[in-house]
């Protein structure tokens, strides 16, 4: 069975949106496209790399999909612009007839369904990167099996988050974490369960 690692550029206050240019994803009048990119630092983009493996396909919401489309096939030739236009992608959406970045298959019109499908079968592990509406289902859904949050000394304010305010609250245990001279913190989790909670007031159990 392949894993599922979730790659994510954060802000401290959780906004994942256009965070490489101003003109990314200007969705909900979005004014602050490219705020990790004075935080650039070589070892984010050793971490990144690390973490997607010597192989890899995507897992990608549409518009993520189409952001990437845009760019990465017109890409400078590099082993990681190699890399992802080499990947299969299997993206969610209502409108598989007009999927022109190849290696690509649409997930069906059960997203969910589809996902385990793909993650039940032969292959290298499945990367998903933005996809702010994919990501909490998948993490709701228990099919996720790493995180990688590289997080950025900036707050936006607004912005599409990694969590919605509907998500499901749940726990994730810290497997690492590694600091950048860029102030950028690069965390890797992995979900374990429903959240827990308690009272500082109650004695122990």
């Amino acid at each position: 069975m392949r894993k599922i690692r979730i790659i994510e550029h954060i802000s401290l206050d959780g906004v994942i949106q256009a965070p490489g240019g101003p003109n990314e994803d200007r969705d909900g009048d979005f004014e602050h496209g490219g705020w990790i990119v004075p935080h650039s630092d070589p070892a984010v983009g050793e971490a990144v790399v690390a973490a997607h493996g010597k192989a890899f396909d995507l897992l990608l919401g549409r518009r993520t999909y189409d952001i990437w489309s845009g760019y990465w096939p017109k890409a400078e030739s590099s082993p990681m612009a190699d890399s992802l236009n080499a990947a299969t992608k299997y993206v969610a959406t209502h409108r598989p007839d007009s999927l022109g970045w190849g290696p690509v298959e649409d997930l069906g019109a059960d997203m969910i369904a589809g996902v385990r499908g793909v993650k039940s079968k032969d292959g290298p592990d499945l990367i998903v990167w933005g996809s702010s509406t994919l990501t909490p289902v998948l993490l709701e859904q228990g099919l996720v099996d790493e995180v990688l949050l590289v997080v950025y000394p900036v707050l936006l304010g607004r912005g599409k988050r990694f969590f919605s305010d509907s998500a499901d609250p749940r726990e994730l245990a810290l497997v690492s974490t590694k600091a950048a001279s860029s102030g950028a913190l690069m965390n890797t989790y992995r979900p374990v369960g429903s959240l827990r909670t308690g009272s500082f007031a109650e004695p122990p159990a």
